[in-house]
């Protein structure tokens, strides 16, 4: 004798049924569907064949697969953290209490980001570091689109132009004249005739149009408009976007320039990155002072930005 139907397994077809009927579709083909499919695994869900096949080495020197799937690894936090910047910019009714979260997130990704930056500082023979850089040019860390764009959706765009260009555009400047003067481009100039380099050229051609696209989408919805918009007043949003800035803006970059003093410093001259960009100038915070949100931050702070990160 056939058991009677589980009420709460009748309840949930019936919801089912609602749900699909909605969409016009016919909820015994999908059960169908359901009772033919085969079971789902892991190694499937994830496409763990398809991630291990993504590493593919220009040398033959072993470290190099280290530093590629570092750098994978890398865009992976970034592609999270731009996720999370979306969820809030997108929200229909955004609070404190989602706004706090998502920065959380974002501020957690951020920690690990520097974290395994020692992957990088410890985790490389300097010998074959060295070598096998020389194939990867004029590739280079600089061309990382997705992290511009995060620097795009955090602060107005005003903040990431040049410092010595600020004032001279002004803050009602239009996206092309401000993203014609990021800070980044400074950093990929020839160190001998400060032309562009061929990294800078590649980046701009793949990018610019984006970033300009993003700039324009997020002139009035970046984290730092909606904080001022929204919560000017919250004291627990404004403690995550000053550790939000500090992560971006002193402890990301100088995890950079602690790996690129150990593997391209040499004394009496320094060694050129592998897209020719002025690192030396270009990594260390106390140079660029980029602040996502300069109102959080006192003039003693903002006047030496940087510069205790740097000591230490």
């Amino acid at each position: 004798m056939d058991s009677p139907l589980d009420p709460v397994l009748t309840e949930q077809l019936l919801k089912l049924r609602q749900k699909y009927a909605a969409m016009g579709q016919d909820l015994s083909s999908y059960l169908d569907g359901l009772l033919y499919s085969d079971y789902l695994t892991y190694w499937d869900y994830i496409h763990l064949d398809t991630l291990l096949s993504l590493q593919n080495p220009k040398t033959s020197f072993k470290d190099e697969k280290v530093f590629i799937v570092y750098h994978q690894i890398t865009e992976l936090y970034f592609n999270l953290i731009l996720w999370e910047i979306e969820q809030i910019v997108d929200h229909p009714n955004l609070d404190e209490k989602f706004f706090c979260a998502r920065l959380d997130r974002i501020n957690r990704y951020f920690q690990q980001l520097v974290g395994s930056f020692e992957i990088m500082v410890l985790g490389l023979e300097k010998e074959q570091f060295l070598k096998f850089r020389m194939s990867l040019l004029p590739s280079s860390g600089f061309q990382s689109g997705q992290y511009r764009m995060i620097e795009i959706c955090a602060t107005d765009l005003i903040n990431l132009v040049n410092a010595k260009d600020r004032e001279a555009i002004g803050e009602n400047s239009t996206i092309d004249q401000q993203i014609e003067r990021m800070y980044w481009r400074s950093g990929a100039t020839e160190l001998a005739t400060g032309k562009k380099t061929l990294t800078l050229q590649q980046f701009e051609e793949k990018y610019m149009n984006q970033f300009k696209e993003i700039g324009d989408k997020h002139r009035d919805k970046n984290l730092r408009a909606l904080y001022l918009k929204k919560f000017p007043d919250s004291a627990e949003v404004k403690s995550r976007l000053r550790e939000l800035d500090e992560f971006a803006n002193v402890r990301w970059p100088l995890a950079h320039y602690k790996s690129a003093a150990k593997y391209l410093q040499k004394n009496p001259e320094d060694i050129r990155a592998t897209g020719g960009t002025n690192w030396q100038k270009y990594l260390p915070p106390r140079f660029q002072k980029i602040i996502f949100y300069p109102e959080l931050w006192s003039d003693t702070e903002k006047q030496e930005w940087g510069k205790a990160g740097l000591m230490s």
